[in-house]
């Protein structure tokens, strides 16, 4: 009788080990499929480098493209324009991302980097806004002098005259306003400045590197973490980071007299100005900073894909013409941006079609 209920229980614990043996294969069955599902083998990869700007559709259109391209990764590294065009002409990235297009002797470097031409692709319209942390005004207004004004150093006080009179019944403190500017090379800062020499007389030429007053930091994020952190500030950067860090933006006056609050509509709706400026087919926009559309936000920035004529990578071309398919600049507006105008956007990809 011993004898036999040994035996059963020795079968019982047999049978139980035979279990969880199978559930243990069947588990790691499952954990391996789910991890070849979540991290499938990269086939193909491609870097790219420059435009903070550009950095929150970068991240999305990525995401998107990896999980709707199987085996293909894109890498981009967000370190300023004037750092990805250097990176392109060294041929340590597949593409540029700038906010500017090349000065000639860039130009010049990357044709000979391509063996043929480099050509700016625009993808995405990225309206600057004018970040502030001034807790007693919730909807400042300010005109283009008088932006120049305080970026340029002579207005020094949020209670001067000029902002007064650009916000008739607010209640501005007489604390000193504390400028941040970017230090680094970036095309953010060229497109503010060109901004405020065609609409507000910067008395300087602009360019990636500031030339006004204030306080120096490094790329949008840094920006948009400067304003937050100190009251009495204000700053240029990126829509899509302002958004983000819930930062208050300013409106400002257009060439039509009318403070517009920043929009992706309205800053859409100042590309109805913006002429192509280009050589041949190379897709270069020369922005209308003074339009008088009604409605439009003047202070935009259009952010460009620097890339071979020919002689591209497979991968290059496949992620291009997902960023600017309709999937790709359907959801521009969630992450801060204006997409691209028919017409424009109908330009890149005929463009597209004609790399090879």
């Amino acid at each position: 009788m011993a004898r036999s209920t040994w035996i059963a229980a020795a079968a019982v614990i047999v049978a139980i080990a035979v279990t969880a043996g199978a559930a243990l294969a069947i588990g790691i069955v499952l954990l391996t499929t789910e991890h070849g599902r979540q991290s499938p083998q990269i086939a193909a990869s491609v870097r790219g480098s420059g435009s903070t700007a550009q950095k929150g559709a970068m991240d999305a259109w990525r995401a998107d493209f990896e999980r709707t391209h199987p085996g293909l990764r894109v890498i981009y590294e967000a370190t300023g324009s004037g750092a990805g065009i250097r990176d392109f002409i060294a041929g340590r990235s597949a593409f540029a991302g700038s906010d500017v297009a090349m000065n000639p002797q860039e130009q010049a470097q990357a044709d000979r980097r391509c063996g043929g031409r480099a050509i700016h692709l625009p993808m995405v319209i990225g309206p600057i806004a004018l970040a502030y942390n001034l807790p007693t005004v919730p909807d400042l207004k300010l005109s283009p002098a008088t932006l120049t004004g305080i970026f340029s150093g002579r207005i020094t006080r949020w209670n001067a005259p000029q902002i007064a009179a650009d916000n008739r019944g607010s209640r501005l403190p007489p604390t000193p306003i504390r400028v941040f500017h970017r230090s680094d090379a970036s095309g953010t800062t060229h497109n503010f400045l060109s901004y405020l020499k065609a609409a507000g007389d910067w008395p300087h030429r602009p360019s990636l590197r500031w030339n006004g007053t204030g306080e120096g930091v490094v790329s949008s994020s840094g920006m948009a973490r400067a304003v937050e952190q100190r009251r009495h500030s204000i700053g240029y950067v990126e829509y899509g980071f302002a958004s983000s860090a819930r930062l208050k933006v300013a409106r400002i006056r257009n060439a039509a007299g009318q403070f517009v609050p920043l929009t992706p509509e309205s800053a859409s709706r100042a590309m109805k100005g913006a002429r192509s400026a280009g050589r041949e087919d190379d897709l270069v926009v020369r922005l209308d900073y003074v339009t008088k559309v009604s409605g439009a936000y003047p202070l935009i920035l259009a952010t460009y894909e620097i890339v071979c004529a020919n002689r591209n990578d497979p991968v290059v071309l496949t992620f291009l013409n997902y960023t600017a398919s309709d999937a790709g600049q359907s959801y521009l507006s969630l992450y801060g941006y204006a997409m691209l105008p028919e017409e424009l956007l109908a330009k890149v990809r005929a463009r597209l079609g004609a790399t090879s």
